[in-house]
């Protein structure tokens, strides 16, 4: 007996360990952080236009204690949920926490029970539209208090999973997070819209989003903000890159033709600058012996080199046809004497 009892303590104890691990860690404490998330790659963009509404259904007071307006066990398809598989932290001690979940869009108006909207129902942009697998989990404590919300989402038909939630896909949502939502109840006001934008740096063009959404801006200037703005600033971002990726393995022609002027490095080549001009040609002239040539530092440096190269080359050769005009000259000064002498003698 005290060995079974042992054995089922050890039970007990392995599965709140393991359902302590499996909770969900991940939270969303900004628009900031919505930001990061995949919508529609991993996660369902309709999960956002589902969480604007809850945001702006239940009450919050300036000491962000959320509050129920509705019967969560009747309600827009509200319903107690039992978290069997872990996916959240256990519920603490006593009978007054409990979870529930919300947001299945099949929900038929059966008991005179409040519906979601149709905007949640049935988003007025066929993007946002749900496929009825995300969720709000909330947890409540006494008078209908909330102290915890998350989004989640279940798995694909494709994964076979049943109707168990993915904890990948789970995130907790903080009150922060809920009150910066709430911001974006002002409807069509084109004051509140604007302040918005400016407050969240955004690029908007709420004229255009008021065409969109009509009555629902404010959900659209929210949505375009964590979800096409995002992808906009990205696509730009890696366009530039490229661009600048491009610029980097491939200079311009300009700079690869000035590159080929300058002159290629020697074998003991010796780097002067442009003052040292003088020396380099006292050098030259003076033929000395241990002369070594010069390597140019940069294309002005090779300019002044091949102007000072083409000055002493004509120098040279007028020099040289100086002196061969001249020995012409003796030569027939010096001719023409022996000749009249020659004829003299003769």
């Amino acid at each position: 007996m005290k060995m079974s009892g042992g054995v089922t303590r050890a039970c007990v104890a392995l599965f709140f360990v393991l359902t302590s691990v499996s909770a969900v860690q991940k939270s969303l404490k900004s628009i900031n952080d919505l930001k990061k998330i995949n919508f529609d790659t991993s996660v369902s963009k309709h999960s956002l236009v589902l969480l604007y509404w809850f945001a702006n259904t239940v009450d919050m007071n300036n000491n962000n204690i959320i509050r129920l307006t509705f019967d969560p066990n009747r309600d827009y398809g509200s319903h107690h949920y039992g978290n069997f598989e872990g996916l959240l932290e256990p519920l603490p001690r006593g009978n007054s926490y409990r979870y529930f979940t919300v947001g299945n869009l099949q929900e038929r108006d059966t008991q005179n029970r409040m519906l979601l909207p149709s905007y949640v129902a049935h988003p007025p942009r066929a993007e946002f539209a749900g496929r009825n697998m995300d969720r709000i989990i909330f947890r409540t404590r006494e008078q209908n208090t909330v102290d915890q919300v998350y989004i989640t989402q279940h798995y694909d038909t494709s994964e076979q999973q049943g109707t168990r939630y993915d904890p990948d896909h789970t995130y907790q949502i903080t009150t922060y997070l809920l009150r910066q939502i709430r911001e974006f109840s002002v409807g069509g006001n084109q004051q509140s819209l604007l302040q918005l934008r400016n407050r969240y740096g955004s690029n908007a063009d709420n004229s255009q989003l008021r065409n969109m959404w009509g009555e629902l801006t404010s959900l659209g200037l929210l949505l375009f903000i964590v979800i096409q703005e995002k992808y906009s600033s990205t696509q730009d971002n890696n366009r530039r890159g490229n661009r600048q990726n491009h610029l980097d393995d491939d200079p311009p022609k300009r700079e690869r033709k000035r590159e080929s002027n300058v002159p290629r490095p020697f074998k003991d080549h010796v780097a002067v600058n442009i003052d040292d001009w003088e020396d380099y040609r006292n050098n030259r002239i003076n033929n000395v012996k241990d002369h070594r040539p010069y390597r140019i530092n940069n294309v002005e440096d090779h300019r002044a080199y091949r102007m000072t190269e083409n000055r002493e080359s004509g120098m040279s050769r007028c020099c040289i046809c100086c002196i061969c005009f001249t020995c012409c000259i003796v030569l027939g000064i010096a001719l023409g004497v022996y000749f009249s002498l020659f004829y003299k003698r003769g």
